[in-house]
C-alpha cells in the first residue's frame, strides 16, 4: 500500500537528535528533502541591498528629528520611532547578511560527494 505522507523509502520519521537544536514537534509528512535549505544568493542579494538602504533611512530619519522643531509635522516622536525601526532592519540585514556569508564559505569548503 503506498503511502504518500511518508517519503518514497523512509520507514522511520526523522530522529529528534538529527533535527535541530529546537528540534521538530510532529514527524516529517511531505515530500521536502531532508537536507532542504533556504536559497542563499537570494538572501544575500537582498541583505547586501537593503543593508544600506535601511542605515541610510536610519540616518535620515535621525538627522530629520534632530531638525524638528516644537510645532513641526510630523512631529520629533515618530521620527525617532521611525530613525528606530530603519536602525532594527538594518541590524537584522547585518546579521542575517553574516549568517549567509558564513554558510556559503561552508559549502565551498565541503567537498561535493560524487
Amino acid at each position: 500500500m503506498n503511502d504518500r505522507r511518508r517519503p518514497h523509502g523512509a520507514t522511520e520519521p526523522a530522529s529528534r537528535a538529527r533535527s535541530g537544536m529546537i528540534g521538530r514537534r510532529s514527524p516529517r509528512t511531505g515530500t521536502e528533502p531532508v537536507t532542504a535549505q533556504s536559497p542563499l544568493r537570494l538572501r544575500l542579494l537582498l541583505s547586501a541591498v537593503f543593508l544600506p538602504l535601511f542605515v541610510a533611512g536610519a540616518a535620515f530619519f535621525g538627522v530629520w528629528a534632530a531638525d524638528t522643531g516644537s510645532g513641526d509635522s510630523p512631529g520629533r516622536g515618530g521620527l525617532v520611532v521611525l530613525a528606530a525601526v530603519c536602525a532594527a532592519l538594518a541590524l537584522l540585514a547585518a546579521a542575517d547578511l553574516m549568517v549567509v556569508i558564513g554558510r556559503l564559505r561552508r559549502e565551498r569548503d565541503t567537498p561535493v560527494p560524487h
